[in-house]
């Protein structure tokens, strides 16, 4: 999704995040503000003038004494017991479920309350008696509440305000125009706002090209040779080096990738990689490489085709600002993020950036870098292989067929929205609507789990099949590029004309919507067997005919 419509709903005057949040950084997001201070009214009103536009995105922002009474009265050094907090708590996380059934997403910042209250000073943290102690409570039961929503998320209030610093709170604000924050932590709220929306729109980063000399660690290999280069020890590049590669390696338990981009000789760069002790990163950490003296930016790109990946979904560090401006205007997809020249802020860098936000975190996202390396050793037995067929026996390739359910809806809403290759009609939902549109119909959807001999890939297919008047359209088709070429693409089509045979249908077709990333899915299709009419790309498949699942591959089948 390329724009947002939001409505903002908050008990203060938050006209200066509608107006940050309208600016023109990505995703685009134009703003409604609710009636100020109307919170609940707001919420429950589902036929108020502004819940008839259709809204992709609520926020909803509140101060928790405005919301929950009992804490109003805790602030004034009543006796409130925790339990009576805790049950208003619940009845204003049932009124924002209620409220989310209207939207598409809703974020909800979390409490605090101004720096400057101490509250009961050194008792603060003391259960039975702290504010502090309370509202971390509270804001923990919100959000325990709030996760039976999919489409809800809470957002960490308190890293705005300690960005902010002293600037997070102005009394003279709040007498003045009813702003209870300073604009620097509306500022810090975009960017995480932000970042929340791109990764809800499936514009995470997946991958990280990393340069070598000076990036993974100090001084220029083929120069010093391996033994001498800065890494580890006791000094203070040596550390920050081995933190930052520490910090890359724990990212691939979140999914990300890494590859290596570096101007250098190979057999150098890999024989410190394999021999130097205080190397974090070791060769299977990363899914590819290209190290020679070759252009960057094109190196770039051909490691990202090799990877089966979009150009927007990598992450380029370079120590180099040369290299840099170079890959950022030859390849401006991918993004470039500045770097410092201190090597002690490499880390603080790295964990700085908003590009790694997700809805999700399914198991196959946390395999996913192991999944990476696992196909560069495929790919290496491909290259011994007479042929591809040959190469296809050895895999052993299993494929488990499954009907949509509670267990699997999550990812594969995740694949729904995240894949743009192999994908038929690139159509977008949330996972409510997604189940909404299977039940509406007389409509099937299978997964596909695929593994072979060198691991598990996880759910990385899905077929969807609509019956309409005796034929069957096949509305998705969607595969992760990790699996493509294995001959998945024809276990998926034949699940579906063998569904079709089973009912009596005479025709399975597809429609196949261009854009500008899934022209490897029309490829496909066009050597598919189902017979193609160019008019309007649609190819059907005469249901009378058998469409075989591929010798070598094993597959599984659950019922629905």
């Amino acid at each position: 999704m390329s724009h947002y419509k939001c409505l903002c709903i908050s008990d203060f005057n938050i006209d200066n995040l509608a107006g940050y949040l309208n600016n023109q950084v990505q995703p685009s997001v134009s703003t409604t503000v609710a009636p100020y201070g109307q919170v609940i009214q707001t919420l429950m009103n589902e036929q108020a003038e502004y819940w008839q536009e259709k809204f992709n995105l609520a926020l909803v922002w509140t101060q928790p004494h405005n919301v929950i009474k009992a804490f109003q009265h805790a602030l004034n050094y009543e006796n409130i017991s925790l339990e009576k907090v805790l049950d208003e708590v619940d009845t204003f996380a049932s009124v924002l479920l209620n409220a989310a059934g209207r939207v598409d997403f809703m974020l909800v910042p979390s409490w605090v309350i101004p720096s400057y209250n101490r509250g009961y000073g050194m008792l603060d943290l003391k259960p039975g008696i702290g504010l502090n102690h309370m509202l971390m409570h509270m804001n923990l039961r919100l959000a325990e509440r709030l996760s039976q929503a999919n489409n809800v998320f809470m957002l960490n209030t308190q890293r705005w305000i300690e960005v902010a610093g002293r600037q997070a709170f102005n009394p003279k604000l709040w007498y003045m125009a009813k702003v209870p924050f300073g604009n620097p932590v509306f500022k810090e709220a975009v960017n995480d706002i932000k970042a929340a929306l791109a990764g809800i729109s499936g514009q995470t980063k997946k991958l990280v090209i990393v340069d070598l000399d000076d990036t993974l660690w100090g001084g220029i290999v083929g120069d010093l040779g391996w033994e001498n280069i800065s890494l580890g020890g006791h000094d203070l590049a040596g550390e920050a080096f081995v933190d930052f590669q520490t910090a890359l390696k724990s990212l691939t338990n979140r999914g990300l990738v890494l590859g290596i981009v570096s101007k250098n000789s190979e057999e150098v760069a890999l024989t410190a990689i394999k021999n130097h002790p205080e190397m974090v990163l070791k060769i299977d950490d990363f899914a590819g490489w290209r190290i020679n003296w070759q252009d960057k930016a094109q190196n770039v790109a051909d490691l990202v085709t090799e990877l089966n990946l979009g150009l927007q979904s990598v992450v380029f560090i370079d120590d180099n600002p040369v290299e840099r401006a170079r890959v950022r205007e030859a390849l401006p997809e991918v993004f470039v993020p500045e770097w410092p020249a201190d090597k002690s802020l490499y880390t603080k860098t790295l964990m700085e950036l908003t590009c790694f936000d997700t809805a999700s975190i399914s198991h196959e996202d946390k395999s996913r870098a192991e999944m990476y390396v696992t196909e560069r050793k495929r790919n290496d037995l491909r290259q011994q292989m007479g042929s591809l067929d040959d190469w296809l026996k050895t895999l052993e390739i299993s494929v488990k067929v499954e009907p949509l359910n509670p267990t699997n809806l999550p990812r594969t809403a995740q694949l729904l929205n995240k894949t743009n290759q192999m994908n038929l009609s690139t159509r977008r939902m949330t996972e409510t609507e997604l189940q909404a549109w299977l039940e509406s119909g007389d409509r099937q959807l299978w997964t596909f789990r695929v593994a072979d001999r060198f691991g598990d890939s996880g759910l990385t297919g899905i077929i969807s099949l609509d019956v309409v008047d005796g034929a069957g359209q096949i509305i998705d088709f969607i595969l992760s590029c990790r699996v493509m070429g294995r001959k998945v693409e024809e276990t998926m089509l034949a699940t579906a004309v063998n569904y079709a045979q089973s009912i009596g249908l005479k025709h399975v077709y597809a429609q196949y919507i261009p854009t500008a990333k899934n022209k490897p899915c029309l490829e496909f299709w066009q050597r598919s067997g189902f017979e193609q009419n160019g008019q309007n790309d649609t190819f059907m498949w005469n249901a009378a005919n058998c469409y075989c699942v591929p010798e070598h591959v094993t597959i599984q089948t659950e019922e629905a």
